[in-house]
């Protein structure tokens, strides 16, 4: 029997299958499906999983209703009306398969393959099915690369530049701090399962203080919510190493031994006094020096960044900065201290073997556009040479998540742009589409999952068989590849086989794993020390050029570039000019007479990005689309609670209902992301008017940095 030869699940049967959420979400949560005669009939979280313990999250506590919805696209379709009313006709499996290659050849032909180009994302994180799963197809073809840099590229960037790929903290841990700092994160919303071992911490006396310009969830449990301006996270941040160092309430030890760059950094906040950042922040100057001194005075101590960290103009330098704090205090010498951002690269992923890099022709170009700017790629205003004249979209859906939604609407109505999009569901994007192909959910498929924000590996297995005639994406690109006539043998190997070469098998985090042993017990935690006793930095030790916590990055050398993991099917860093080794803070854009107030769009708590934003049980946990609007701001615009409101700038704008409360500051809007236009209350959702500029690193999104202003609609 080879490495992944998996025992065989009956389909038709009954019983209770072991799954893992597809979402990209830190969590992971294994999942326990009942199925009878072959078909599910609840989920429920895995009570044994010690991360999971039987509990799911609102999005996918019924994920059998998004299995069977009427609603879910179950056979091929071809478009019959104009693009984007959603006329369709069901066509066979061949039949598509045949279009869609026919027209890639032709354009391939006129144009040269660089004039397709794939969007796509995390629909599903799996493995197999996941991020990477189409980059092999597209290299073959010679087609454009993609960047995906949406998500935590700004800031693993910066993470990577001061502290290397190390996982760094076990999240199991955070039971053993003693002061927790949730930093623009609604953990409450976006990772529920973490907050139990938070909760258990602050049980135990730990202090729980959360920095976020919003009094959400989480910061309602906490012990101290710290409002903040957004964008300005970086000031804080400066202010706090200025007020350790000044203060002289380093560990001292563990700076002069397993750090380089204090005195560089020294040098560089002196004048970041906590008055500067104060007028910056919003913040009290004396709130920051009591956050300071009570961080680094209560050991270990842990900060948990969440993903809006980089969405401003200097997200990047707000988490070079944030990360000197754990070295400068000695966070990392015992368990549940030091940052947490992403354990993922504690997983020995195969990230070459699943992009291949090398299928790509001999010789040939390659373009990079970044999915952020989409909209311009598609209405000719990125100023490609070779226009794009095909697009094909899976595990995405951009209309709702990309920034310049009006332009991008516009491009995706080109007559001559031929588009491919595969779906559970006919989404605003697939509206658009020429070919919608018919994708399976997890509980269809077979899937190896990593996590963003634990250390359990785990297999899902199909529970039931496909629903209607919809395919794996996996199966999806083997069948685009037959019909390319690409014989290359990675496009003819079975799921179970490319289970094999996902993962180094033979590495130490994976010893004793393999993926029979998961198919018995669905989940297993990596060959790693347990939480009381993981602190891998305790003696230093970084992956960083030095071996230390760089304060100074000697990887700042190497520019602005974008990790491999966000870039798909290319391995080159992508120079930017070089960056400055020290941190530094970049304030966020200014205002204006005529857009005076900062826009944020959070995940929402119901809908995990765009997925669900279409199904009722998630719409009622929601609530319908609101603007959340400070007392003052509403008073002096003319607008009272419950209002119909227009969002807007130089880019477009929004109608929504607004709530007027102080959980928000003054000068700040919040809509939350996520929602479809059918549930909006015009033609347009928050992205109509978010900026295209990345942030300074990693070529991350700006969604945070948005000038607005609102009147009564």
């Amino acid at each position: 029997m080879t490495l992944a030869e998996l025992p065989i699940v009956d389909l038709e049967g009954s019983g209770t299958r072991r799954a893992i959420c597809p979402h990209d979400c830190p969590d992971g949560c294994s999942m326990l499906v009942t199925v009878e005669d072959g078909r599910a009939i609840g989920v429920r979280g895995d009570p044994d999983h010690p991360f999971t313990r039987g509990g799911l999250c609102a999005k996918v506590n019924d994920y059998q209703e998004r299995v069977y919805s009427p609603e879910r696209v179950t056979t091929p379709l071809r478009r019959v009306g104009p693009k984007g009313s959603g006329r369709f006709e069901p066509i066979t499996w061949d039949d598509a398969v045949t279009e869609v290659t026919t027209r890639f050849k032709a354009v391939a032909a006129e144009h040269g393959a660089e004039a397709i180009m794939p969007v796509s994302y995390l629909g599903t994180q799996g493995t197999l099915n996941g991020l990477n799963v189409g980059d092999p197809f597209f290299n073959r073809l010679g087609a454009t690369v993609t960047e995906r840099t949406f998500c935590d590229s700004g800031a693993s960037t910066a993470y990577v530049m001061s502290v290397g790929p190390t996982a760094g903290v076990d999240p199991e841990s955070l039971v053993h701090s003693r002061y927790i700092v949730i930093w623009a994160c609604n953990m409450v919303s976006t990772n529920l399962h973490l907050w139990p071992f938070v909760l258990q911490a602050q049980r135990n006396g730990a202090k729980v203080v959360v920095i976020d310009p919003m009094r959400h969830r989480t910061a309602k449990r906490a012990d101290w919510h710290i409002p903040i301006r957004p964008g300005t996270d970086g000031a804080l941040a400066m202010a706090l190493i200025h007020v350790i160092l000044t203060e002289g309430l380093t560990d001292a030890e563990y700076v002069a031994e397993h750090t380089v760059g204090v005195e560089e950094l020294a040098e560089r906040v002196a004048n970041c006094t906590p008055e500067w950042a104060s007028q910056e922040t919003g913040i009290p100057a004396e709130d920051i020096r009591t956050l300071a001194r009570e961080y680094a005075a209560a050991q270990p101590a842990m900060i948990r960044i969440g993903v809006a960290i980089e969405r401003s103009s200097g997200g990047g330098q707000t988490v070079r900065a944030i990360s000197c704090l754990p070295g400068l205090v000695g966070a990392w010498r015992n368990p549940g201290g030091g940052i947490l951002a992403l354990p993922l690269w504690a997983f020995p992923v195969n990230w070459e073997g699943l992009s291949r890099v090398d299928l790509r022709p001999e010789g040939s170009t390659t373009r990079v556009v970044n999915q952020y700017h989409l909209g311009r790629a598609l209405t000719g205003e990125l100023g490609l040479e070779t226009p794009v004249a095909a697009l094909m979209v899976y595990n995405a859906n951009p209309v709702i998540v990309c920034p310049d939604q009006e332009r991008l609407l516009a491009g995706l109505a080109r007559e001559d742009l031929f588009t491919v999009v595969s779906e559970q569901f006919m989404t605003d994007t697939a509206l658009y589409a020429d070919i919608v192909l018919p994708a399976t959910t997890q509980l269809e498929q077979l899937d190896v999952m990593f996590s963003w924000g634990h250390f359990y590996i785990g297999l899902n297995q199909p529970s039931i068989a496909p629903v209607g005639e919809a395919v794996s994406n996996t199966e999806l690109f083997r069948r685009l590849a037959a019909g390319m006539g690409f014989d290359d043998g990675c496009f003819r190997v079975s799921d179970e086989d490319m289970i094999e070469h996902a993962f180094d098998w033979s590495a130490p985090a994976l010893a004793g794993i393999t993926p029979q042993s998961l198919a018995e017990t669905g989940w297993a935690r990596l060959n790693l020390p347990d939480a009381a006793h993981y602190a891998p930095h305790a003696e230093g030790g970084f992956p960083t050029p030095s071996g230390r916590h760089e304060f100074a990055s000697a990887a700042a050398a190497g520019g602005n570039f974008v990790l491999p993991l966000f870039r798909q099917g290319s391995n080159e860093f992508q120079p930017g000019g070089v960056v400055d080794p020290l941190p530094h803070y970049i304030p966020p854009r200014a205002s204006s007479p005529a857009y005076p107030l900062s826009l944020i769009s959070p995940k929402s708590h119901a809908f995990l990005n765009s997925s669900y934003g279409n199904l009722g049980p998630q719409q009622r946990v929601q609530g319908e689309p609101t603007a959340v609007v400070h007392p003052v701001d509403a008073t002096a615009r003319g607008i009272g609670d419950g209002d119909l409101i227009r969002v807007f700038n130089e880019r477009g704008e929004f109608v929504v209902r607004v709530t007027v409360s102080d959980e928000v500051a003054a000068g700040v809007v919040l809509a939350s992301m996520g929602g479809w236009r059918a549930q909006a209350k015009g033609p347009s959702t928050v992205n109509a008017v978010n900026p295209v500029e990345f942030a300074d690193l990693g070529n991350a999104p700006t969604f945070s940095d948005t000038r607005v202003e609102v009147a009564p609609a």
